[in-house]
């Protein structure tokens, strides 16, 4: 295992992040308050959980997409689970990112601006709600920690498969260490990402925000269709408690996924065609090039379009609801690479 080297502070100082403020040994709740702009104002909770011993500052985000609700769920798990007289360094949760997504029940966006709140990192500090939300999570809580997880899942449409990222930066460094991470979270399908943007003040994604700037980070996704099952929140809890034993932040050693799937490309498969969809797959079948995985009907029951795989792999997730308009995403499938 490699870790990055960090000059740890003495535990003696109190941590801030927003309105809440825990000295060593203790635990806060807050918010970071967002300011009103060309859009109203909003507030995002926070708690630091702040260890009684030296270490690194990790922070866990969820809830940019606020229908994801087993990473949400599996963040508000992890608050009283976190002992600060058992930690060594500092814990920053953002439990739910996107307040009125979760609280309208809207897939994908934040409803204020209608934007992705995972796709406009850095931010803006004059721009709409999100570009806000997204210019101090930076300001505050990337550009203060030392490593990072974010977390999601399948919205209300995706019928998802358990799987996390890891993304090669070409620093050998640090893609020993995010790729640690990956397989110390335990979930046994991860996708190489290579692609990611590699200017910081470009940085799109949450987590490649965090890496652009030399901070360790992964993103796992758990959960779908809306629904919140244990066994997808476990996932997370567990995956993030054993994340935190790599770090050293929590005794105990680390256990490693063995044997991993390592998915080296990702096929989008898109609708051409509104209309009602029936899937014909479930999330995790592997198909092969070809493979009917699903079909649109109009809305008279007449087949007007068929989605086939475009090469072998794995259903990481599938439409999970009827509704299908023209450009939509029926599926992606991830084409498994050898090792790396």
């Amino acid at each position: 295992m490699i870790l990055c080297a960090i000059t740890v502070v003495a535990q003696q100082s109190s941590f801030t992040v927003g309105t809440a403020t825990a000295a060593a040994g203790q635990k806060a709740t807050g918010y970071i308050e967002v300011p009103a702009g060309v859009d109203a104002a909003t507030g995002i909770p926070v708690i630091v959980v702040r260890g009684s011993k030296p270490g690194p500052v990790l922070a866990l985000v969820s809830g940019a997409h606020g229908t994801e609700y087993a990473s949400v769920i599996a963040l508000e798990k992890l608050i009283p689970v976190l002992d600060p007289a058992q930690i060594s360094g500092t814990v920053i949760i953002l439990p739910l990112v996107n307040i009125q997504s979760f609280q309208q029940k809207v897939p994908h966006v934040n409803p204020v601006d209608g934007k992705s709140m995972n796709r406009f990192y850095p931010g803006k500090q004059d721009g709409t709600q999100t570009e806000r939300v997204s210019y101090l999570i930076t300001k505050q809580v990337v550009e203060r920690c030392d490593y990072l997880i974010d977390y999601h899942g399948g919205d209300l449409d995706e019928n998802l498969r358990p799987y996390s990222y890891w993304p090669k930066t070409g620093d050998p460094k640090q893609d020993a260490i995010t790729r640690d991470m990956t397989l110390a979270f335990g979930l046994d399908h991860i996708i190489i990402t290579t692609d990611r943007p590699k200017d910081p003040a470009a940085s799109r994604y949450l987590d490649n925000t965090a890496n652009t700037r030399g901070k360790p980070a992964i993103a796992a996704e758990a959960g779908y269709s809306g629904t919140v099952e244990p066994a997808d929140v476990s996932a997370l809890v567990n995956g993030t408690l054993n994340v935190m034993r790599y770090l050293k932040m929590l005794p105990g050693n680390a256990l490693m996924v063995e044997h991993p799937v390592w998915i080296g490309k990702v096929d989008t498969v898109t609708s051409d065609q509104n209309g009602i969809f029936y899937p014909l797959v479930q999330r995790g079948t592997y198909v092969e090039q070809g493979m009917k995985i699903g079909y649109v009907t109009d809305y008279f029951g007449n087949t007007i379009f068929e989605a086939h795989a475009p090469a072998p792999g794995v259903i990481l997730y599938i439409c999970g609801v009827p509704s299908m308009k023209k450009a939509d995403t029926v599926a992606n499938v991830g084409e498994v690479a050898k090792n790396p």
